[in-house]
């Protein structure tokens, strides 16, 4: 072990605590406004909901105190604890090629990471999902999407390992610029690709039938002036009792998706007042600036490694024996996040800020209280807690609080 090992030993146990810190806020604050409907939403959502949502989100944060004490414990294991170096060995025995060998060794720390996390995922799905009547899946069909998921990984994960290790050792001192290319083109082909090609294997996607529906949302877009390939109804219910909708695909291939839970929950004007905020985001350019803070991001993080790949302290320091650029590659993707914890409630900040422009914008489309209505409504069917710690919510909320987007709303509102 050397400095930077107790470094990272720091600034992992101080990541772990200050989240099982914050989740503990978190149940606290719940805990004690279960009692009692907040004022803004009295006569809107009644007590039992109210209650339910908050069972329902301390149930989920006691759940995630123990995936990050998991994940925790891997992190430790897989570096100074020496699984990587033992799976390195192993790997090399497998296969004399020494690239292929290295792409084969992060797969197999994925896939680790993955089977030890089922456990969690399994109780989370047919137990609290279960338990507060959102879960809809059945074994196999839980069976079938985690082998989907890791035939993608296989699928489209292998060859990009693949030629970002290539990289790292054929490109010279600039490899990272190359690199970081890659990944961008990567990232906007899979997002083309997502809509057509992804989506469909996990799920049904057919043409919104609703014609009067249909029309007034095609008169939203028009206003808006956003081109889209098609409305789309997902069978959401399939799998879960949330409801949703989202935009999806770049280009000429984008999609407006509706989830059939939303569509069965929500009124026609409430449905036009949440597509009118997704536009908000399109209209206010949140998502060309997501993506180039991305790209920027993610520039820095691949300079990052660059120099890093040259420092032998930097392996030594994490118990890594053997210096190889997929040993390099894999140890800034899995430590890397440790020791941005702290750094969360500024990109919550910057989507919290996205969302009240969104919000802003929809409310010259459509009226607020359209908004509001279709959000009370959204709130009680996902049961959605009302009364999220401040300090919590700050590190894990990329939208505003219940009550905050409200009284945002109505401001907006000149009919409240």
């Amino acid at each position: 072990m050397n400095e930077f090992s107790y470094l990272f030993l720091v600034f992992l146990i101080a990541s772990m605590l200050l989240k099982i810190w914050l989740n503990r806020r978190q149940i606290a604050h719940i805990t004690k406004h279960r009692g009692e409907v907040p004022v803004d939403f009295k006569g809107k959502i009644d007590l039992k909901a109210h209650q339910k949502a908050a069972d329902y989100t301390v149930e989920k944060t006691r759940l995630s105190t123990v995936s990050t004490i998991i994940a925790s414990v891997l992190l430790i294991l897989l570096t100074l604890g020496g699984l990587i170096n033992v799976l390195t060995l192993q790997s090399q025995n497998w296969i004399s090629h020494p690239l292929w060998s290295g792409v084969v060794m992060i797969l197999c720390v994925f896939i680790l990471s993955h089977l030890i996390e089922l456990p969690v995922q399994l109780y989370q799905t047919f137990k609290v999902e279960q338990q507060y009547g959102f879960n809809r899946t059945s074994l196999g069909q839980f069976i079938k999407d985690q082998c989907l998921q890791l035939g993608l990984m296989l699928v489209i994960g292998l060859p990009l390992l693949y030629a970002l290790v290539w990289i790292m050792g054929a490109m010279g001192d600039y490899w990272w610029l190359y690199a970081w290319l890659l990944t961008i083109v990567f990232t906007f082909f899979m997002t083309w690709l997502l809509p057509t090609v992804i989506a469909p294997l996990f799920n049904t996607f057919t043409p919104l039938e609703d014609e009067q529906l249909k029309q007034r949302i095609q008169q939203l877009l028009e206003r808006c002036g956003f081109n889209s390939k098609g409305v789309y109804v997902m069978d959401g219910s399939r799998r879960s009792g949330h409801g949703n909708a989202y935009f999806t695909g770049v280009g000429k291939n984008k999609r407006i998706v509706f989830y059939d839970t939303l569509l069965n929950s929500l009124n026609a004007d409430e449905i036009e007042a949440v597509l009118a905020h997704e536009l908000g985001h399109f209209k206010c350019k949140h998502i060309n600036k997501q993506m180039l803070v991305s790209s920027l991001v993610t520039l820095l993080g691949f300079a990052l490694l660059g120099w890093l790949n040259q420092q032998p302290w930097f392996f030594d320091g994490l118990g890594i024996l053997q210096i190889n650029n997929a040993a390099a590659l894999l140890l800034f993707i899995i430590v890397t996040p440790i020791f941005t914890t702290f750094l969360q409630p500024l990109d919550s900040h910057l989507q919290r800020k996205f969302e009240f422009e969104a919000d802003a914008f929809a409310s010259t489309m459509t009226k607020p209280g359209f908004l509001i209505q279709a959000l009370v409504k959204l709130y009680r069917d996902n049961a959605s807690t009302l009364t999220p710690d401040p300090i919590y919510s700050g590190f894990h909320h990329s939208h505003p609080p219940a009550g905050v987007r409200i009284n945002h709303l109505k401001t907006l509102d000149s009919s409240t």
